[in-house]
């Protein structure tokens, strides 16, 4: 099997290296030693950032870009057709999926925290990472988001604990090597790639049983199929949720005008600690539940994880202000399923805005053929939904799925919905219907987070 350890001081390339995970891992294996070089199909401020690191990353795909490297990194996205990687098996380069290169940069860390999960794993694995820091602990860190207290979604500290976000994309999540493995819940994704919800949870069951046996398994009380899953599991598990019967749950729940949690932390009957969270949404209390629950287990001490709870201000692309353009705050979230597009809408309308925006860019055609239902009254919060065409990512249009059908369908569920194909017609329509006091919230993990900032650009914003 081929190991990264082997090709420390040389030359690794790494194809979509400007994806949120790749281009965290590119940053460590160049403070590893490594000299890094990458391709992606398009300039980013990811890219930007690491070309001001001094990697060399070429726009576009093609078979030279591979030329001289020792080793190959590519996503799960990219396909064995990729010109570089057709050119890397010519030359017989060694190839190695981004989920096995993180998977072994995690070896030989005393605990390795691996947090999973349909929904949520970005937020509460930089929860985990910014605790642990403020808590004196070393962590290194690889996570698919960006982070401002590490400048990004990657650190490289010390070998007590690795903190990695472990997605079931593909499968990926089953190269990790966790002895503390978080399952913050389980639900309908993926779909391009698991039959159906019994088919993920079984995977969720394969990435549970790779914890040693003095390994922890963390997991949502409340999610019948991890309680399920935690039944056939001989190390140590614990729960959290909103429920009393969980191991870790809140006490005097309340939130803030804005939708802020607070809460009394409490461990198995004892009070550990005082949350008052600056992210909104009953999720985040889940999520800070778990983040808790993990940094307990690594060793944290349970008040100075309250404190750093309490001052985490998120993370970039999650329920993010971007501006204020004529009077109407404009906000992104990467949520891009129907499950996290409601939640980050139900936090928006905590806001009290005089009218609701859902700006949706659909993501990947098997994702909206797949969960197709669940897209036509996921917007049922927002007062008025826009819907651009559908983001392909790694696929190919198969021609039998349109935008349009999304808002056909919207329409008869009762949301008023209108397809804006473009960013330009999206930003023209709001620019022509929207009133000082809106609120307007775009959704998605494609590129849809550029109309924001293309909106910035063409008028007089404060932020």
């Amino acid at each position: 099997m081929t190991d990264i350890l082997d090709y420390q001081g040389q030359r690794v390339h790494m194809i979509g290296i400007g994806g949120s995970s790749m281009s965290g891992l590119a940053e460590m294996l160049l403070k590893e030693g490594y000299t890094v070089t990458g391709s992606d199909n398009a300039n980013s401020h990811a890219v930007e950032r690491l070309r001001a690191m001094g990697i060399q990353v070429a726009v576009g795909h093609r078979a030279e870009n591979v030329e001289g490297a020792a080793l190959e990194i590519f996503s799960a996205a990219i396909s064995p057709e990729n010109p570089e990687r057709q050119r890397a098996r010519e030359l017989g380069i060694p190839e190695m999926e981004r989920s096995v290169l993180l998977g072994q940069l995690m070896r030989g860390h005393k605990n390795a925290v691996c947090v999973s999960g349909a929904h949520g794993k970005t937020t509460t694995s930089s929860m985990i990472a910014e605790t642990l820091m403020d808590c004196g602990m070393d962590p290194t860190v690889s996570f698919g988001g960006r982070l401002d207290a590490l400048g990004g979604g990657s650190r490289v500290g010390g070998k007590d604990v690795f903190v990695a976000e472990a997605c079931e994309f593909h499968g990926s999540f089953l190269e990790m090597h966790p002895t503390i493995a978080v399952v913050l819940n389980i639900d309908a994704d993926h779909l391009d790639w698991y039959r159906d919800i019994d088919h993920i949870e079984a995977a969720f069951g394969q990435f549970l049983s790779l914890l040693p046996p003095h390994g922890v398994a963390l997991g949502w009380g409340e999610d019948r199929r991890v309680l399920q899953l935690f039944t056939r599991l001989a190390c140590e598990k614990r729960t959290f949720g909103l429920e009393k019967g969980n191991d870790y749950y809140p006490e005097n729940l309340c939130y803030s005008d804005t939708g802020c949690p607070r809460y009394d932390l409490m461990f198995r009957g004892s009070r550990l600690g005082r949350i008052e969270l600056k992210v909104a949404g009953s999720f985040n209390v889940i999520n800070s539940l778990a983040a808790f629950a993990a940094c307990h287990c690594a060793g944290a001490e349970p008040e100075k994880i309250a404190e750093s709870l309490s001052r985490f201000a998120g993370v970039h692309r999650r329920f993010e202000l971007t501006g204020i353009i004529d009077g109407v705050k404009m906000y992104h979230d990467y949520g891009h399923n129907p499950a996290e597009m409601k939640a980050a809408l139900d936090v928006a309308k905590m806001q009290k805005p005089n009218h609701l925006w859902a700006v949706m860019q659909p993501h990947t055609y098997s994702r909206v053929k797949g969960l197709f239902q669940d897209y036509l009254t996921c917007t049922q919060a927002a007062d008025y939904t826009l819907v651009t065409d559908i983001f392909a990512a790694r696929e190919k249009d198969p021609g039998d799925i349109k935008a349009e059908m999304v808002v056909e369908g919207m329409r008869a569920h009762g949301v008023d919905a209108v397809h804006t194909p473009t960013f330009d017609d999206t930003e023209k329509y709001l620019r022509a219907h929207w009133q000082p006091g809106d609120l307007v919230l775009t959704m998605g993990c494609g590129n849809i987070n550029l109309l924001n900032e293309q909106m910035q650009l063409h008028g007089d914003t404060e932020k």
